[in-house]
């Protein structure tokens, strides 16, 4: 919905399949973070909030947004989704060099160079790969896929930082239900806000 919103391909979903495996934890040696792998610099550029009390690159909405945005700075940049594609893996400035060098910016033809790790030269296929295999599951053997549904919640305001475990007393769920809607929080208390604070929570649970 994200990227349709935007104007995106959808297909372009499958790059946090590559990514992380839709895992809102994933982290990697680089420290890359959340489903569409941030880096910490890349994700407060593109407006996630990255402190000691909330990691939104863990967050599933929020961090959509910012790749969507991030993506279409690229294609803006490359006017190519295979290069916008490769740049989201190595970076920008490395493949703007790769282009600057190979004096080309056919993607198929910059990867017959030396110009990018090897890393990224198979990015893009993987991106294409999943995409066919995901929607042809059933010819790939992918028959008993259990597709999940879309995140259900309502927004509650908070007018000053709360225990999460307090906020789950009030509203009889548990903390797990809290944390399950609110991957971001990095402690078991809602950050310091300085003024009404929004959190998510089951439909139907509002006080």
């Amino acid at each position: 919905q994200i990227f349709k919103k935007a104007g995106l391909p959808k297909d372009l979903v499958y790059l946090a399949l590559i990514e992380s495996g839709f895992n809102l934890r994933a982290k990697s040696r680089a420290k890359a973070t959340g489903p569409w792998q941030f880096m910490k610099a890349t994700g407060k550029r593109y407006g996630l909030r990255v402190d000691a009390w909330v990691d939104e690159r863990r967050d599933p909405i929020r961090s959509t947004e910012a790749a969507a945005n991030y993506l279409k700075d690229l294609y803006l940049m490359f006017e190519s989704w295979y290069l916008a594609a490769s740049a989201y893996n190595a970076g920008e400035y490395k493949v703007l060099r790769a282009i600057e060098q190979s004096k080309t910016n056919n993607y198929w033809r910059i990867c017959e160079t030396k110009m990018l790790h090897r890393e990224t030269k198979d990015y893009v296929p993987k991106l294409i790969a999943a995409a066919i295999i995901a929607k042809n599951s059933n010819k790939y053997g992918f028959s008993e896929v259990d597709y999940q549904e879309p995140l259900q919640f309502e927004l509650f305001t908070l007018a000053a930082p709360a225990k999460l475990k307090s906020i789950a007393k009030m509203i009889n769920i548990s903390e797990d239900d809290i944390l399950d809607l609110n991957p971001s929080f990095a402690r078991s208390i809602t950050p310091p806000s300085g003024g009404p604070y929004e959190i998510r929570i089951p439909p139907g649970t509002k006080v």
